[in-house]
């Protein structure tokens, strides 16, 4: 047989596997739950459920002497969006209920509050905190010192400092309102993707030794290759598909700006998801149950891709150990590269880098699991 009529037939016994894996996906009710459903729930809660975003604190103000500019500040701490003030002339009355979780912070303004700003001494306002949630304590001292900025910058206090007084202003690049929203939404969308490509084709070769229809398979000419094509091109595509859901909902649903090219964006989730299916194909040529490649994608692809991708937890604070183990986190170089796209635009130096390491991996997995995949029944 000639070369070219040897790569026609290797043509058609992909196109043939392909067809296949195509109907038996359109047939099976859970590959649209894991590729639609899930995706749409993960992307519900991270986009609406999770926020690092503290409104509405509950504290207390203590007004030890009611003066018009400790009331002026009252009123402006009030007039926040981050802020639910209860008022009292005693801090002990806030107390308990600091204790009891009822309330953030006591906030308290001194008796000689106003004695101090009319000197143009410090005015020190003690700000108490719930230290067991430290990232809360942490948000409420923040957000109290900008509403004292606001309100100095209102009064105009701020403007006749002494000489050499630093003035420092702050500007946030790529997310001025500093929503947790924008970049969770994006980090969600990795958890997807890789859900998407390691669990459907963890299942995929593990569904053909349940339902006792490998033998067929193994009694065609089929080769490795043209095997392990076969079975990723439909999850591929279905993977590509659930992105442009996940790109819809992201722009038009929670508002997520796009700032990148729809062209890299794209380019870019292609590298990822050939990374997501080779590892689920990988995992699916050891396991023979659909129950045990369940449990090892969720352990292998999708544990990690939450844990070590940077976007929920921060690595660097991680032990040198685990800041190692980061480093093969496929989603460790995804999440980075996906909230650039979005929030910043197409950054070459750092997708480019992204995209050369998930390549590798592609490589490194694609070719252990043509090693791996068997083709005889023992």
């Amino acid at each position: 047989m000639s070369d070219t009529s040897s790569l026609q037939a290797r043509w058609r016994r992909i196109r043939a596997l392909t067809i296949k894996e195509t109907l038996q996906v359109s047939r099976d009710p859970s590959s649209f739950v894991v590729a639609f459903v899930l995706p749409a729930l993960l992307l519900f809660l991270f986009g609406f459920g999770i926020s690092f975003d503290a409104t509405r604190l509950k504290v207390g103000l203590t007004l030890e002497e009611p003066t018009p500019a400790a009331r002026e500040f009252l009123i402006s701490l009030s007039n926040t969006r981050y802020f639910e003030v209860r008022q009292s002339a005693d801090r002990r009355a806030f107390l308990d209920d600091l204790s009891a979780g009822k309330l953030n912070a006591v906030i308290v303004l001194a008796g000689d509050f106003a004695q101090r700003l009319g000197r143009g001494d410090t005015a020190a306002i003690q700000v108490v905190t719930d230290g067991s949630d430290p990232n809360t304590a942490a948000l409420v001292n923040g957000y109290v010192q900008g509403a004292w900025r606001t309100w100095e910058a209102q009064r105009g206090l701020g403007a006749a400092g002494p000489p050499g007084q630093i003035d420092v202003q702050t500007r946030v690049w790529f997310n001025p309102e500093l929503e947790s929203r924008r970049f969770l939404v994006p980090g969600s969308i990795s958890l997807i993707q890789m859900m998407i490509g390691s669990l459907l084709t963890a299942l995929v070769v593990s569904r053909e030794w349940e339902r006792g229809t490998m033998e067929a398979l193994l009694a065609t000419p089929v080769g490795v290759l043209e095997f392990i094509l076969g079975k990723l091109a439909p999850n591929f595509i279905l993977g590509m598909c659930a992105m442009g859901v996940c790109v819809l909902a992201s722009l038009f649903v929670f508002d997520i700006p796009l700032r990148g090219s729809l062209l890299a964006l794209t380019a870019f989730t292609a590298i990822f998801l050939i990374v997501a299916l080779s590892l689920g194909l990988l995992i699916s040529t050891v396991a023979r149950t659909q129950f045990l490649a369940s449990q090892m994608a969720m352990m292998v692809a999708f544990l990690p891709g939450l844990y070590f991708s940077g976007f929920l937890f921060e690595v660097a604070s991680m032990p040198a150990p685990l800041r190692a183990f980061a480093r093969v986190v496929p989603a460790y170089y995804y999440v980075p590269g996906l909230q650039t796209i979005f929030l910043a635009g197409d950054i070459w130096a750092v997708i480019l880098p992204a995209s050369a390491i998930l390549l590798g991996m592609s490589a490194l997995l694609f070719t252990l699991t043509a090693r791996k995949t068997r083709q005889t029944l023992d």
